[in-house]
């Protein structure tokens, strides 16, 4: 791969990761949590991941792996590499300690509700790494899709950007409540979001050097099932607990929509 094939996915990857500042920078500027709008954008988010995930990647892949193996090897090969990557994410999300799980709604008025607390330090910093482990496969899915078709991976870039915002709000609430300082919240919000431009380097780093038709479509069905595992497992749970619960359904809903529309007239 030339350099400038993998400037934009890493760039996209970068942006996406970053994102998780953007919800910092919510939780300590924003007076009111606007629970609709993190409902429907939760939803929005999952949709997206979601339509792309079964009707565009999965048949990608299953498109390569046939053309490759045949119509009963191709198939079985995409459909345990989905798996496999349904495999991977759950167990990272294993890996984390369930009272440590950052996939958990908070509101911006918790900043000033809580008295300063010293030990949530430690939640603050484990909570960073461990949305900095649930991002690396992330960036991953967004690097290795944006090198396949990059309107597909714009896509993905955005539904995982704006799914890591109310992850920053989870990093910076417990580590303000911690210090006093907004700066240092900030800092390891935005440190817990490069996990995914890394994921992107080690993705191109190990492999695209033995890039094939065959590990392309392992990766793609592989990418459809870790982001069909964040959205049934992350996305989803969390836009209902921001207590909208038909407010994330229209967002699943225009989420597909809004994809649907995109592929139709970018194709």
């Amino acid at each position: 791969m030339e350099k400038y094939d993998i400037l934009a996915p890493l760039l996209l990857t970068l942006g996406a990761g970053l994102a998780t500042g953007i919800g910092s920078a919510i939780a300590f500027l924003a007076k009111r949590t606007n629970k609709r709008l993190l409902s429907f954008s939760l939803g929005l988010s999952g949709g997206v991941m979601i339509y792309v995930s079964f009707v565009e990647l999965f048949q990608q892949a299953n498109l390569a792996l046939t053309a490759e193996w045949g119509p009963r090897l191709g198939g079985s090969v995409t459909a345990l590499s989905f798996f496999a990557g349904i495999l991977l994410i759950g167990v990272i999300d294993r890996l984390v300690p369930s009272f440590e799980n950052p996939h958990e709604a908070h509101l911006v008025e918790e900043m000033d509700r809580r008295p300063r607390n010293p030990r949530l330090m430690r939640m603050g910093v484990l909570t960073a790494l461990a949305i900095g482990i649930h991002n690396f496969p992330e960036g991953i899915a967004t690097f290795t899709s944006a090198v396949d078709n990059m309107t597909l991976g714009v896509a993905i870039a955005v539904a995982i950007a704006i799914h890591n915002i109310p992850e920053g709000i989870a990093v910076s609430i417990p580590i303000y409540y911690a210090t006093g300082n907004r700066a240092k919240a900030f800092r390891l919000s935005l440190l817990s979001g490069l996990a995914e431009p890394v994921g992107a380097l080690l993705a191109y780093l190990v492999l695209m050097p033995f890039m094939s038709a065959t590990l392309m479509g392992c990766i793609l069905a592989g990418v459809a099932g870790i982001m069909v595992f964040i959205s049934i497992d992350e996305l989803l749970p969390a836009a209902r607990e921001y207590g909208e619960a038909h407010t994330s359904i229209y967002g699943v809903v225009a989420g597909m929509a809004l994809m649907a529309v995109s592929l139709l007239l970018l194709g």
